[in-house]
């Protein structure tokens, strides 16, 4: 049974630091590209960050460049957020998705409908 399963959400306060990690199962990560997309309330998904499956292309959103790093643990099983100097304005779910790689492009980076596997989302918020 494909999973993606994120962790590490919380409440932190402005210029604070989250990891988020998503745990894959059920498939073999290392085929996959890997998408890190996010929700606030009442707005629209929107894709933050992706990393290729062998690591070589990492893709940042404006709003995070610079303060959010993607990586991922092939033997592991594991996909990560880094991110820090938060602000109130990254508050929202977070999901992790997968797409398979040999049928992925950079391009489709934040293209929602590409990605074949989600998790369930992990809340982050951002707030004094």
């Amino acid at each position: 049974q494909v999973q993606l399963v994120e962790s590490g959400g919380g409440l932190v306060q402005p210029g604070g630091s989250l990891t988020l990690s998503c745990a894959a199962s059920g498939f073999t990560l290392s085929d996959y590209a890997i998408a890190w997309f996010r929700q606030a309330p009442g707005k629209e998904r929107e894709g933050v960050s992706c990393i290729s499956s062998n690591s070589a292309t990492r893709i940042y959103a404006d709003p995070v460049k610079g303060r959010f790093t993607i990586s991922r643990d092939n033997v592991n099983n594991m996909v990560y957020l880094q991110m820090d100097n938060l602000k109130p304005e990254d508050t929202a779910i977070y999901y992790c998705a997968a797409k398979y790689a040999h049928s992925w492009a950079p391009s489709w980076c934040d293209v929602i409908p590409k990605y074949d596997y989600w998790g369930q989302g992990t809340q982050v918020t951002v707030s004094s």
